[in-house]
């Protein structure tokens, strides 16, 4: 690496970029923060942020105050360039990679000699090296003259800050230099070990990690369909089944939601549709559990109209993708409650993590409790654990409340 000081441009500002950006100012390292979001670029520059991390609004403050973190909607020259923009799929579960591609094309004309360029964006495989033609295509001169890798990220939100420090790193170069280039650099800011590796292997190890993850979801999922048709509870058989020394299974919920878990296997699906029969059907079984959840509430609200003759008021707790976090991306229990009020039921929505929701009102949980005639938990919130509500009312679909 060039000797200090060095200078990196973070493209992408949002729930891995942001993080990013202040653990390595708080390095000691200059970054500039890029975002076509003027509003989060001024948040940012106040010292502010705009996303639910703990521990990430002290940290950004003090970087910026120190002028390590600066925001733009533009980029600069620098050291190194790193791309952490949103990879979601097209209609077709097809790969969208035109932020990736739109990233590389804003910093091209900035790019000098001796660069390093590192995606850490999901991407299909052989992205790393498109992206590399891509710029020599626009800068010939550059051929063979800067490094480029791809570093894919594994936290978990809640986390962030923790786990970019302490977990290990997979990194994968176009070539060796590439692969030891990114990996001195990455050793500057993180405490974990960093595997080297070529750029395809790099892809490849990201997308198989979310598709083993949705693969072991569906299979619980798949029992707790199985349970309810069976009478058993699908909780305690679970708890039981895991006394084995040998057996892990995780948790059902109403699907399968987030930025990685929900979007990366349709990469493995879309281009290797022959060899991704397992994870393909984890795929439908995890979207079919979240139809499954809807007609269960259907189901329990028409079975109150019929008694009471009137549409039941129902209160939908949670609507992120996962417990305790206020990220809504992919939110499999989102969809269910804007399914249902696209349908004419009566929901009163709970997310205590989001504090302005503009499509739908959303309310506090008493209010809620109170006037619900039916209750679905769709969330594991800790502010849900343990809520004393009528048996007759709960559709516990997490597992976590306790009856009255």
């Amino acid at each position: 690496m060039k000797p200090e000081p060095l200078t990196v441009v973070i493209m992408g500002l949002g729930y891995i970029g942001l993080p990013t950006a202040a653990l390595i100012a708080s390095k000691g390292i200059n970054v500039y923060g890029v975002d076509i979001n003027k509003s989060v670029v001024d948040t940012i520059n106040e010292g502010k942020i705009h996303i639910v991390e703990p521990d990430l609004d002290g940290l950004v403050h003090e970087v910026v105050r120190k002028g390590l973190l600066k925001a733009s909607t533009s980029p600069t020259k620098a050291d190194v360039f790193l791309i952490a923009v949103p990879t979601p799929f097209k209609e077709g579960h097809i790969p969208d990679i035109s932020f990736v591609e739109a990233a590389i094309k804003m910093i091209t004309p900035y790019l000098e000699e001796g660069n390093l360029v590192i995606i850490e964006s999901t991407s299909p495989i052989g992205t790393t090296e498109k992206m590399y033609d891509l710029i020599t295509s626009e800068r010939p001169e550059l051929k063979n003259r800067i490094y480029m890798a791809y570093c894919p990220e594994r936290v978990l939100p809640g986390k962030i800050l923790y786990e970019l420090q302490y977990n290990d790193r997979v990194i994968g170069g176009i070539n060796p230099a590439s692969a030891k280039r990114a990996k001195e650099f990455y050793s500057l800011f993180v405490e974990g070990e960093l595997h080297e590796t070529n750029a395809k292997t790099a892809e490849m190890c990201k997308l198989v990690e979310n598709a083993y993850r949705d693969v072991n979801i569906a299979f619980a999922n798949e029992l707790s369909l199985i349970c309810d048709k069976a009478g058993i509870d699908v909780w305690e058989l679970i708890e039981l089944a895991n006394k084995h020394p040998r057996v892990n299974i995780l948790q059902p919920g109403v699907g399968v939601g987030g930025h990685c878990i929900a979007v990366d296997p349709w990469f493995l699906i879309t281009h290797y549709p022959e060899e991704s029969k397992l994870i393909k059907v984890a795929r439908e079984v995890n979207l079919y559990k979240t139809e499954w959840v809807i007609k269960k509430i259907k189901e329990k609200a028409k079975e109150f109209e019929e008694n009471y003759s009137r549409k039941p008021k129902i209160a939908c707790l949670g609507l992120t993708y996962k417990p305790d976090i206020d990220d809504l991306r992919e939110s499999p229990a989102l969809y269910i409650v804007r399914r249902l009020i696209a349908e004419g039921y009566r929901i009163l929505a709970v997310e205590p993590y989001v504090d302005d929701f503009s499509e739908f009102h959303v309310y506090e949980t008493e209010e809620a409790l109170k006037e619900a005639d039916i209750v679905a938990i769709l969330v594991a919130h800790r502010q849900f654990r343990n809520l004393r509500i009528e048996k007759n009312k709960l559709l516990d679909f997490c597992g976590i409340v306790g009856n009255s």
